[in-house]
């Protein structure tokens, strides 16, 4: 099979066929952190495929569980937040947007809305910066404490997410200047699995901006370790620091 490198601190490999379930990575040096050069774990020469049937039976029945315990549990707190984004800014509750979903296929996510209703950008080609001002005062502090996902156990419910997964991009989302699919070929085989309030990736610290290239490919490979690596107990792991990580030390976008 031909390899394509790109350049961009380090050789990354590149593979212009895959398969519909298989994320195949060819041997090569691997890239570097810029900012402090140290070699990380790549899958190379890996094959991830999606988890067993039974095992996803399993995965679903968590979250469905875990989704509906949580949106009783949470009731007064969405109900509290619903109330002040309705007092302190017109428009809608919620913001709805297209996002992939598992094998590919498109629905909507619920997310609390965080932006004045005239600057919200649907499509989703244009990403928050700091101090972006298309963000409420209310929406900057649900952004930071990640509580504007929240609407998602909804989406965990009716089966378009998992607790845990990939997060879900919207389609034509840029990396590095660029389409997502495009940098990084492989890219779909991320959606083998029901995308995630939360995911490896995000407690890694490989969130935000997509706007640098080895970042945006680095964000891509924790997810797909997550599909070859997953079982219940890296799914409570990842819940765990999710809530400490974000409700707690208040570290979201």
């Amino acid at each position: 099979m031909k390899e394509r490198k790109v350049n961009l601190t380090a050789s990354i490999p590149f593979v212009r066929g895959r398969s519909a379930k298989e994320a195949l990575f060819l041997p090569g040096r691997g890239f570097r952190r810029t900012a402090r050069a140290q070699e990380r774990r790549r899958f190379d020469n890996a094959v991830v495929r999606e988890p067993s049937a039974s095992l996803q039976v399993a995965k679903r029945l968590i979250d469905i569980l875990g989704a509906g315990f949580g949106l009783l549990a949470l009731a007064p707190l969405l109900i509290g937040v619903a109330v002040a984004i309705k007092v302190t800014s017109q428009g809608p509750v919620f913001f709805r947007q297209k996002r992939y979903g598992y094998h590919n296929r498109r629905f909507w996510i619920f997310k609390f809305r965080t932006m004045y209703t005239h600057l919200e950008d649907q499509r989703g080609t244009k990403q928050t910066t700091t101090n972006d001002p298309r963000i409420t005062p209310l929406g900057r502090f649900l952004r930071k404490t990640s509580l504007d996902e929240l609407p998602q156990l909804i989406n965990v419910l009716k089966g378009d997410m998992s607790l845990v997964g990939p997060r879900p991009h919207v389609p034509g989302m840029l990396a590095g200047g660029m389409l997502y699919e495009e940098l990084v070929p492989y890219y779909f085989q991320r959606h083998n699995m029901r995308p995630g309030i939360t995911g490896l990736a995000q407690v890694s610290g490989c969130r935000g901006s997509t706007a640098v290239r080895l970042p945006a490919i680095e964000r891509l490979d924790y997810d797909l370790q997550y599909i070859q690596r997953w079982s219940l107990w890296l799914d409570i792991t990842i819940i765990v620091r999710t809530v400490v990580r974000e409700f707690f030390k208040g570290s979201g976008d």
